[in-house]
């Protein structure tokens, strides 16, 4: 059975996926009167679940709306004790290393996996458990804040798919990893 696991994020000039306080506001600073998805809804007919952190799900429960996600989400944990009620079912918690993590959410069924934010995706990429990377560039350099990348034990090499441009200025940019 094919696996994949793709992280799928906005990301600043300098590499940053989030304001030193969190923030998120920046990522909308480009009017987008089309209301283009840019990629989300085909990166969601791809995969079966998400698997985000604490942060990034404590972050969507915060956000002025329903719950986005059609599809299960695992949010990896070692300090939440629980879920919202109204998300029972949708949500489960999950925690262990991140082959560990993968193998419990493979035998559960979900082998297409959108991986997303940032503590996850740098430990992800750590292991090399990264398949593609769909990264997003908002033209503003923020200086400080939530870094997409860390150090890692060894260079992972990957290979351009495809860039896109929307609204002339914000790239997108696809990449799959070489193996």
């Amino acid at each position: 059975m094919q696996r994949k696991n793709i992280v799928f994020l906005g990301k600043s000039i300098d590499n940053y996926i989030a304001g030193k306080n969190g923030e998120l506001e920046w990522l909308d600073m480009i009017p987008n009167p089309d209301q283009l998805d840019m990629g989300y809804y085909d990166l969601m007919d791809e995969v079966d679940a998400l698997v985000m952190g604490k942060n990034t799900f404590e972050t969507v429960l915060g956000f002025d709306m329903e719950w986005p996600y059609k599809k299960h989400v695992f949010v990896l944990s070692n300090s939440l004790k629980g879920i919202p009620e109204n998300l029972t079912g949708k949500v489960t918690l999950i925690k262990g290393d991140e082959k560990e993590v993968l193998d419990i959410i493979h035998n559960k069924g979900y082998h297409n996996l959108y991986i997303d934010g940032g503590k996850v995706v740098q430990n992800f990429l750590r292991q090399d458990l990264i398949d593609e990377l769909r990264l997003t560039t908002i033209p503003i350099v923020l200086g400080d804040g939530i870094p997409l990348f860390d150090v890692l034990p060894k260079s992972l090499e990957f290979e351009h798919v495809k860039t896109d441009l929307f609204y002339n200025q914000i790239v997108q940019s696809h990449y799959k990893r070489k193996r």
